[in-house]
């Protein structure tokens, strides 16, 4: 059909209605796009915007869910090895458990020393067992332990023994302590862990000597620095060796005094003043790379 005027006219009359449309439909599509923008925006204001305390909560609840667990799974382990051990007299049984105290270790150094020589390889492996699990989740009692090998085996067998039992258990308290304890320590002391992070950072060269200084001396508990070390930033290299060595010194004191375990009255019976003497000379020994770097460090600038 040919066009005529009135016929484009009408053509021109729709082109204009479907713009009109269009032009119409434009702002809703902008208003919808905007809209869900804006509904993604809360959204995921909504997902960020969880309290991170709640976040901190809920991770010390499973950091101490999971050292408990860990705890009391090693603690069955304890009592499988108890009632594994040899058969022993109605008498005895009594005295088949931790020491923490003098009398405790006499008691239950009488009972070993009787099934060593039957027994030996189950003895040892009882003390080294109860050794990494008092080191491992710091309990009180290894002092005990350390004084009765040197009642119960000799000089050179006790000392490699402890050492080895010091650093194994420190080394697991370690890992515990930095599988969850980190979490525990940055969320009840933030504070005081950043500032001994940061004394750390400081001193990171210098880490064995003073982790040998800190194993030789009483200014803090052994189970105070295993927990703590991983926290702060310690390296397991120099926190594992550092032990090793450096419960050497206060671990020769503890199985010389086993030697005399009868006569004791109370484990500070261990430490004299000439003992006291050798733990600060081998500590003193311990600080001496530190303290010529530091003085070749001053002579140089």
């Amino acid at each position: 059909m040919a066009p005529d005027a009135n016929g484009t006219a009408l053509y021109g009359d729709n082109n204009n209605h479907e713009q009109k449309k269009l032009v119409q439909q434009r702002p809703s599509t902008t208003m919808q796009n905007g809209s869900a923008k804006v509904g993604n925006g809360v959204a995921s204001q909504h997902h960020h915007g969880k309290p991170p305390a709640a976040d901190e909560d809920r991770s010390a609840r499973q950091s101490l869910i999971i050292l408990a667990a860990i705890f009391f799974t090693s603690l069955f382990a304890m009592v499988y090895v108890y009632a594994m051990f040899p058969q022993l007299e109605e008498s005895e049984k009594q005295y088949l458990k931790v020491p923490f105290d003098i009398e405790d270790a006499k008691q239950l150094g009488r009972v070993l020393d009787r099934y060593k020589d039957l027994y030996n390889l189950e003895v040892m492996f009882g003390i080294i067992l109860v050794y990494i699990f008092l080191q491992t989740f710091a309990i009180p009692g290894s002092l005990f332990l350390s004084i009765l090998s040197g009642f119960l085996y000799s000089f050179p067998v006790a000392l490699t023994l402890v050492c080895f039992c010091s650093a194994l258990g420190a080394t697991l308290c370690y890992l515990l302590s930095q599988l969850v304890g980190r979490r525990l320590v940055k969320y009840y002391f933030p504070e005081r862990a950043h500032h001994w992070a940061k004394q750390v950072d400081r001193h990171r060269d210098d880490l064995l000597s003073y982790m040998l200084f800190l194993r030789m001396t009483p200014f803090l508990p052994n189970w105070f620095i295993n927990l703590v070390a991983p926290v702060i930033g310690v390296p397991l290299y120099p926190f594992a060796l550092g032990t090793f060595l450096g419960v050497a010194p206060p671990s020769f004191i503890a199985i010389q005094a086993g030697k005399t375990l009868y006569k004791m009255t109370s484990s500070s019976d261990a430490f004299s003043w000439g003992s006291i003497a050798m733990l600060a000379a081998f500590s003193i020994v311990a600080l001496v790379p530190v303290i010529f770097k530091r003085y070749f460090k001053a002579k140089i600038d």
